[in-house]
């Protein structure tokens, strides 16, 4: 992209920005609902649910096809055959998150796979039994290690460590979370904590809070449920013993569409690691044998439990594609740029009427700002979703908006401002 800053509050600056735009051709290959006007909203829930690719339908059509076709042959005699369908996203998966192939297998649903790495990654003892999280992750994350921490026979409210916002500020800062770290350790057997906070829009610094918590004898899994797709990961370069994701949101999978593992090659051959097993965990090339044993495949495959669903399969490769084609380095490039302009235009409006609770800082974000306005902020949602703009609301006052760089553009971020700024002036 050629358009350097200064930003400039204008139509016109949007419409050039997005005309010199490498990756304004992406916008094309996905679905916008309508406004009521007949025209594409303006779609900032991305980070909710993602747009439907194009290609989608049709992948799935073929499935569908093969299935009507060949029936049960179609495991081995399909366009694309069933047996081996997943492998068919394992590579692209691999590079959304920066991870080897071996380390990544697209498989069940997120708090699915993040119960099933606890089983194996929290391993509690007398000494040292907490779960390291962050204070207000994800209801079901927190639902997820308290239940996994009675399970063990602990109380959550003593094995689970919440970390916390100083004092009059609405996010975390890095050097508390290493202070935690240093301080409590020794007492914490997981940190667990998602790579983008849901609420707040923050991101967190993967690579340090790995390396703290492994010098603490500490193990680390992170939930890429906002961070897939979204930011550009390393999770091999950083470390994390494992990290779960959903891929209905940045990754436009479709509702309620397959979730992904990362676990560290470090783990891919460890047999004492103790896990729930399914036959299509075990060895491909003795599975059919139906042996009594189970034998795990090296590496995350060696997690899955059953076949995986071909037809959401089908949906989730037309996404990765595209995400393929366009490139996770100049996704972020966009995505930095996109939400600075977003920024940019938000700060011209009234502070009393709408304040950015989620870091000014790009390295600490991603493809979202959470709001907080005065007054009440779901009639704004409506009033937004009246002029054709799709964002979200959380409770109590915060709307978040997620321009992400697939297919949104810099004009959907100055329609969004303006109709604001109509409401401040209002």
């Amino acid at each position: 992209m050629t358009t350097t800053l200064p930003y400039e509050d204008s139509e016109d600056f949007a419409r050039r920005a997005d005309a010199e735009d490498p990756l304004r051709t992406f916008r094309d290959a996905f679905l916008f609902p309508q406004a009521p006007d007949g025209k594409p909203v303006v779609y900032l829930a991305g980070n909710s649910l993602g747009l439907q690719p194009r290609n989608a339908a049709r992948y799935v059509q073929e499935e569908l096809e093969d299935w009507a076709k060949l029936g049960v042959e179609g495991h081995h005699q399909g366009r694309h055959p069933w047996l081996h369908y997943h492998e068919l996203v394992t590579e692209q998966a691999a590079r959304l998150v920066g991870a080897k192939p071996q380390e990544v297998v697209v498989m069940n649903t997120l708090t699915v796979n993040l119960h099933l790495m606890m089983v194996s990654f929290y391993r509690p003892t007398r000494g040292r039994f907490k779960i390291l999280v962050e204070g207000g992750a994800f209801p079901s994350d927190q639902y997820a290690v308290a239940s996994q921490a009675r399970f063990h026979g602990y109380d959550p409210r003593e094995a689970v460590l919440e970390l916390k916002p100083r004092p009059g500020e609405e996010t975390l800062r890095t050097e508390d979370i290493l202070a935690t770290l240093d301080q409590h350790g020794h007492e914490v057997a997981l940190v667990l904590l998602g790579s983008v906070n849901y609420l707040t829009g923050q991101a967190f610094d993967l690579a340090a809070i790995t390396r703290t918590a492994h010098s603490k004898g500490c193990l680390v899994g992170f939930d890429l449920a906002h961070g897939a797709g979204n930011l550009k990961l390393s999770l091999h370069d950083d470390g994390p013993d494992f990290a779960v994701w959903c891929s209905y949101k940045y990754l436009n999978g479709g509702p309620g569409s397959l979730g992904g593992v990362f676990v560290h090659e470090r783990h891919s051959r460890s047999r004492d690691i103790p896990r729930f097993e399914g036959w299509w965990g075990h060895d491909k090339t003795t599975r059919f044998q139906m042996g009594p044993d189970f034998d795990p495949i090296p590496g995350a495959e060696g997690w899955q439990l059953s076949n995986p669903p071909i037809l959401q399969l089908a949906a989730l490769r037309a996404s990765f594609e595209l995400f393929d084609k366009a490139g996770m380095e100049a996704l972020r490039a966009k995505s930095e740029r996109l939400t600075g302009y977003l920024e940019f235009l938000l700060d011209k409006l009234p502070p009393a009427f709408v304040r950015i609770t989620t870091p000014r800082d790009p390295k600490q974000r991603g493809a979202q700002l959470s709001l907080r306005f005065k007054g009440e902020a779901q009639g704004m949602l409506k009033r937004l979703s009246d002029a054709g703009i799709v964002c979200d609301f959380r409770k109590p006052d915060i709307i978040r908006a997620a321009p992400a760089p697939l297919y949104c553009n810099f004009t959907d971020v100055y329609r969004f401002v303006k109709t604001l700024e109509g409401h401040a002036r209002g």
